[in-house]
């Protein structure tokens, strides 16, 4: 199968340790792949490392966004990496490694079969702790409830930062939402789906098993909860 019809779409922050070899991976066993690199205003090596990545395969570009004065937040990373995408789909995922590259292709196969949106869940968590377990269940279920009483499209993981997206189909939503997204917020995926009609589209899972962090540490914390809750009631 040939790639060159999609883009993976990597939002960034500090990622230096990990974004050369996420993107060389995805480079060696995705023939024609683009990459995205929407950087957040990275202090450490992240821009060069992707740029140099750049002068070694090809076809990476790095929309440096602090330089463009753009707002922060993941989600709001996401959404200029889509924009700038000119490929028919796109995958977003971390670019901290705990998302595998080697699912990119199933989630590509189901994209290329005719879906909308294929959402990669979390079948299995390494080793969280249990008040992160805890914290997370208890949104997720309130996530949940809330599509499920507006009659918002579903998935097996409402809040996973990797997914794959038909690009005008996003762009289309979008367009017409933009006050729901929650810019600052790290759950773009919910912030499309409650957008969205339920069972109006093509759509399907894919489990992987979320691993953790060889390298730097995780953006989550109490803003992202109160940036959900924002994101619960737009």
């Amino acid at each position: 199968m040939q790639y060159n019809e999609f883009t993976v779409v990597l939002p960034t922050l500090n990622e230096g340790k990990n974004i050369a070899e996420l993107i060389s991976n995805l480079k060696k066993r995705y023939r024609g792949v683009s990459v995205i690199v929407a950087d957040d205003g990275s202090k450490d090596n992240t821009v060069e490392e992707a740029k140099r990545m750049n002068k070694l395969y090809g076809n990476v570009k790095v929309i440096e966004r602090k330089k463009l004065r753009r707002d922060k937040g993941l989600t709001a990373s996401v959404i200029d990496g889509i924009k700038e995408c000119r490929t028919k789909y796109a995958v977003v995922m971390d670019a901290d490694l705990q998302h595998p590259y080697q699912v990119v292709g199933k989630i590509a196969g189901r994209l290329y079969d005719g879906d909308k949106i294929t959402v990669g869940i979390r079948a299995e968590v390494e080793d969280w702790p249990f008040y992160r377990k805890f914290v997370s269940k208890t949104l997720i279920l309130v996530g949940y409830a809330v599509l499920f009483v507006r009659r918002s499209q579903s998935c097996g993981d409402i809040f996973s930062g990797f997914f794959g997206v038909e690009r005008d189909f996003f762009l289309e939503v979008y367009s017409k939402n933009k006050g729901r997204f929650i810019g600052r917020g790290f759950k773009v995926l919910f912030d499309l789906l409650k957008c969205i009609r339920r069972n109006s589209v093509q759509a399907s899972d894919v489990p992987y098993v979320f691993r953790n962090r060889k390298f730097g540490e995780s953006k989550a914390g109490a803003g992202q909860v109160l940036d959900l809750v924002r994101s619960f009631v737009s």
